[in-house]
Order: C-alpha cells, then sequence, then structure tokens
C-alpha cells in the first residue's frame, strides 16, 4: 500500500506536468526501494534510471576486501531467508554478501557457522557512510544490527 500511494503522488505530478526525480541511496534497481516504483509508473512514463554504486559494492570497497574472482561463485543472500536455507546457500558459495541483516544478526551468525563461513565473515555497518563499522563477524560481541549492514564473505580462499 505505502508503494502504491507514492506512485499516485508522484503520478499526479508527472500527470501536471511536472518532471520528478526519485534519489535512490546505492543502486535504484538492486534491492532498493525505486523499483516498486518503477514497476507501476515506467511503463506510462518515460524514465531515466541513473546507475548507481550498490551498496555491497561500496562496502567491499571500503572494507578493502577483495570479494570474488577466477572461477569463484559469488552469491547475494537476503537475510530474511530461512536459517537452513541462509546456511545451505552460504555452503555452496565461494563468496558471499548478505544483505538486509538488522534484526536477522542472530540467525545469520547461526547459519554462516553452520556453513562452516563464520570465520571468514565481516560484519559491514554503514559502509559508505561517515559513521562507518567494519569488523570480523566473528569478533562483533553482541547480535545488533542496523537496517544497513551487510555481512561480506570473501571468496578467493587461496588467494597470494
Amino acid at each position: 500500500a505505502f508503494y502504491d500511494d507514492a506512485a499516485a503522488t508522484i503520478e499526479a505530478h508527472l500527470k501536471d506536468g511536472r518532471a520528478v526525480v526519485v534519489l535512490s541511496e546505492a543502486d535504484p534497481l538492486f534491492y532498493g526501494s525505486y523499483m516498486h516504483l518503477h514497476a507501476r509508473l515506467a511503463g506510462r512514463y518515460p524514465t531515466e534510471i541513473v546507475a548507481g554504486v550498490s551498496g555491497m559494492s561500496g562496502c567491499w570497497s571500503a572494507a578493502g576486501l577483495p570479494i570474488a574472482q577466477g572461477d569463484d561463485v559469488f552469491t547475494v543472500l537476503p537475510a530474511t531467508l530461512p536459517e537452513a536455507e541462509l546456511a545451505r546457500r552460504l555452503a555452496d558459495a565461494d563468496a558471499a554478501v548478505v544483505m538486509k541483516v538488522g534484526r536477522h544478526l542472530p540467525k545469520l551468525r547461526r547459519a554462516l557457522a553452520c556453513s562452516g563461513r563464520l570465520d571468514r565473515a565481516v560484519y559491514v555497518e554503514r559502509g559508505t557512510m561517515a559513521d562507518a563499522k567494519m569488523l570480523p563477524l566473528a569478533a562483533k560481541p553482541d547480535d545488533e544490527a542496523p537496517y544497513f549492514a551487510v555481512v561480506l564473505v570473501p571468496g578467493w580462499e587461496h588467494r597470494p
């Protein structure tokens, strides 16, 4: 309902001949809220999308952490998945980024331990912002995490 209401508000401006700009932090079409507006309006109105830097890319760059190379299989997962599914997918990937961590951190921590990836996991909080925090997840003393937190699991295990 929120996105239906937002799209209706934007559409009223478009019908009045106004240009509308939607600013999106990170990439607007990758786990971004803008995609919900796009799906409702782009078929009826001209749209131009300016690609952004995805939040996960910004986080691994800020951490200086190579994420995948060569034949690494890279997986992006939402922490909202069930714990067993997270563990299975983490075990199957060489490298992973888990987004939407927030209140799901305890479950994610257990899934990482189950998949044998906890020791490689890096917790990044607000990674592209001035108040960024980065540390090995195993060293994080609590299970508190904001919405803008990700966990990076780098591949390239045998790097020089």
